[in-house]
């Protein structure tokens, strides 16, 4: 199992290390606020309380045992540089930083940091997408460079076979899965919300209008296939 450790707990770190615990990943979460690795305590494999800028200190965890080393220390962005310097020179293999702004990412990039996010621009943007295509629900970036991307039909893909559509060869895309939320009862007679997939879409399926599609693509392609028609 792939082993990852979150420096910093503030609410992006928190959150990243709470989401990898609950997909099944052995999470070591570290901050020098003990208040805070106890917050988080029952919710990871590992917490510990430490200053990552220390080598001995990240020496004594075992940080060289990590696959991938998380650093989210906000505003705290000269200590984020030494702990990312510190990490690299024990030869952990992939370190992922959170920088501030686009000069502290290129430091960090400097130093040996092999991903740097800078959640404001990428926020901005994912917001800025978001309301000029209203249309896409969530994207997530695939190694391949293209995007699988959540979309709601276009009011002219209603009713029709995904046959008639033929969004490969206008749009270059590919509908890997159609969705659709139906309502359950569970054995406690409560109402719940299933998601049922369709994950082998054939060429004579369908689409309705409270369906959700699953394409992949570029995304040029992607792009064009919301705005044209």
């Amino acid at each position: 199992m792939k082993q990852f450790a979150v420096i910093g707990l503030g609410s992006f770190g928190r959150k990243v290390a709470i989401t990898l615990g609950e997909k099944g990943a052995e999470v070591l979460a570290i901050d020098k606020n003990i208040t805070k690795v106890e917050d988080i305590k029952d919710k990871v494999v590992h917490a510990v309380a430490l200053d990552s800028t220390s080598l001995d200190e990240l020496k004594s965890i075992g940080i060289t045992d990590i696959d991938t080393v998380i650093i989210a220390l906000g505003e705290q962005q000269e200590a984020a540089i030494l702990t990312t310097v510190l990490l690299k020179n024990l030869g952990v293999g992939e370190v992922i930083a959170r920088a501030m702004n686009s000069l502290y990412a290129q430091i960090l990039r400097m130093v040996g940091a092999d991903k740097v996010i800078l959640i404001e621009e990428q926020m901005g943007e994912q917001l800025a997408k978001t309301l000029v295509a209203p249309q896409i629900i969530e994207n997530v970036p695939l190694a391949s460079g293209h995007l699988l991307v959540e979309i709601k039909p276009k009011k002219e893909f209603i009713g029709k076979k995904l046959s008639d559509l033929h969004l490969r060869s206008r749009y270059g895309v590919n509908i890997v899965a159609i969705q659709k939320k139906v309502e359950e009862i569970n054995d406690e007679g409560e109402v719940t919300i299933r998601t049922k997939v369709n994950d082998l879409p054939g060429p004579d399926d369908k689409i309705s209008d409270d369906e959700t599609l699953l394409v992949v693509g570029s995304e040029e392609e992607i792009e064009r296939l919301i705005k044209e028609g």
